[in-house]
């Protein structure tokens, strides 16, 4: 079907007056609405006004203007069915081949701080996706185009083929298009369901009364970068960031130095960032397949990064860094000691930058907001094959005040930094989890194991001598005394565990036994 005959009505006019031009050359009449109509007529391309089509003016301020069956009808009728046509030559409608259209900046109006309920409101188009829709359900025989990215390749293929586009073009130009519109309601939703007061996003406040989840949730995701790979090599790959990321997520970050990114270097470098935010005090946190195999905080960063690596000289090799404050030179020159993937920082000085650089495929990443994290609740969607699990991510604060000592044996005064540290560690470390710590760094770690008594075991023998007098943290309860006993044989001084199991009273025992000191906080935090 050749094209004879356009709509065009943007909100984006990037480059619409060089391919509207380019229709002209062609012989195609265009049809278009406000803004668009005198951007085409003061360039001097001949356009006809929507008005004059329907014969009815805009009205409501611009809130109805193509609504009318004479376009609707145009867009709408199938070229092949003669009740159609007979029915468009009997009311006076003509034919509308192309569809050029794209929305009020919606995202970007609400994007803006202080924007109002109204201003939002106003931003929200419905002639718009009614004529996108309208043309993409009938792209057998109408095209639809909503992305000026789309413009020169469509002038090019109508120009090689006397003004006709190929089928499967029209089917992917209308696929966009129910995907353009798709987003532009899922962000909708999702900044109404937000001002309402629901949690980071359409899940309701409902949820957190107990009166269950709504019966749709949706996301709107916008491609970040394409990746080279997934996990694997033989794996596609692709990065796709939320509409509206806090500050301090991974894709905010302005990448400075290095190769490109991997699947992995970001799946990992989100949990470092994550790991980050936790501790006001200068800290280091360096990962390895998500969990954390060295951790610290210190009265300054390059004390911090000496005893993260110190906490495992091994695992951190090859791994991912990120920090909660600025990187200088003393703290770059040690990270150069050794290989690393990805440095994450609020910022890095000039001379730190200068030092890091010559590692030609060191990813650094610039996060400005590490330095100010932001302290709110927001869901965790988890795929499955065949559906989605959702929950509260596990960003809750302790409460401290409901720990209870259970043993004879009180902590030592110096001890409760060391198990507020190693509790707030075993929350990011995949279950089942142990870690081991003294002095605000990680001396073992022990993650995903499919029993306690192998991560205490993996956790203890990387601690080696220095358990001495160290702490252990554990993720969920003990469910045997088997723990609390090679805790004991390494020389622990005190255990924290969220209590709960029916055979606590062994693991109570045990410790008091060996003089280890047990505290019960009451709450678990598995992490699968």
């Amino acid at each position: 079907m050749q094209i004879k005959r356009a709509l065009i009505s943007v909100s984006d006019k990037k480059g619409i007056v060089e391919f509207a031009r380019g229709l002209t050359k062609l012989g195609v009449e265009i049809i278009s609405t406000g803004g668009t109509y005198a951007a085409l007529d003061e360039a001097g391309v001949p356009v006809v006004a929507v008005q004059d089509i329907t014969g009815f003016p805009e009205c409501l301020g611009g809130r109805v203007k193509t609504l009318h069956p004479s376009i609707h009808g145009g867009i709408l009728a199938k070229r092949d069915n003669q009740v159609h046509l007979d029915e468009l030559k009997e009311l006076g409608i003509q034919p509308i081949d192309l569809v050029v259209v794209n929305l009020y900046p919606f995202a970007q109006t609400v994007a803006k701080p202080g924007v109002t309920l109204g201003e939002a409101l106003e931003n929200i188009d419905i002639g718009g996706p009614t004529l996108i829709r309208a043309a993409a359900k009938n792209f057998p025989q109408v095209a639809v185009i909503v992305s000026p990215e789309r413009y020169a390749e469509v002038l090019k293929l109508l120009q090689e083929n006397n003004g006709m586009l190929p089928e499967q073009v029209r089917r992917n130009l209308a696929l966009e298009a129910f995907g353009h519109t798709a987003q532009y309601d899922t962000i909708i939703y999702g900044y109404l369901a937000k001002t309402a007061g629901q949690i980071n996003g359409p899940l309701g406040t409902d949820v957190a009364k107990g009166d269950g989840f709504p019966r749709q949730g949706f996301l709107a995701m916008t491609l970040q970068q394409n990746l080279r790979y997934g996990e694997n090599p033989h794996q596609q790959a692709a990065f796709y960031r939320d509409q509206y990321p806090p500050a301090d997520a991974l894709c905010q970050a302005e990448q400075l130095h290095g190769k490109e990114l991997s699947f992995n270097n970001i799946n990992d470098g989100a949990a470092a960032v994550e790991m980050a935010k936790v501790f006001a005090e200068p800290a280091v946190v360096a990962i390895k397949h998500a969990n954390p195999c060295g951790w610290a905080i210190a009265d300054t960063l390059v004390e911090a990064y000496q005893k993260a690596y110190e906490g495992d000289p091994v695992s951190i090799f090859g791994g991912i860094i990120a920090c909660n404050r600025p990187v200088d030179a003393a703290t770059a020159r040690k990270m150069s000691e050794i290989f690393l993937e990805v440095i994450i920082a609020p910022d890095f000085d000039q001379d730190a930058l200068a030092i890091l650089q010559e590692k030609k495929n060191l990813r650094l990443l610039r996060l400005p907001g590490l330095a100010n994290p932001v302290r709110d609740s927001w869901w965790d969607w988890k795929r499955v094959r065949g559906g989605w699990l959702v929950q509260e991510a596990d960003t809750l604060q302790d409460d401290k005040s409901a720990w209870q000592v259970v043993t004879e044996t009180k902590p030592a005064k110096e001890l409760w930094n060391d198990l507020e540290f190693g509790w707030q560690i075993v929350k990011f470390v995949k279950s089942n989890a142990i870690a081991v710590a003294r002095n605000g760094m990680s001396l073992g770690i022990g993650a995903g194991q499919m029993n306690r008594i192998e991560a205490a075991s993996i956790a203890l023998k990387q601690a080696k001598d220095k358990a001495k007098g160290a702490i252990l943290a554990s993720d969920a309860f003990f469910p045997f005394d088997d723990v609390a006993k090679l805790a004991a044989e390494y020389g622990i001084a005190a255990i924290i565990q969220p209590g709960g199991s029916i055979r606590d009273k062994d693991s109570i025992v045990a410790c008091n036994e060996a003089g280890i000191a047990m505290i019960f906080t009451g709450r678990r935090h598995f992490r699968h």
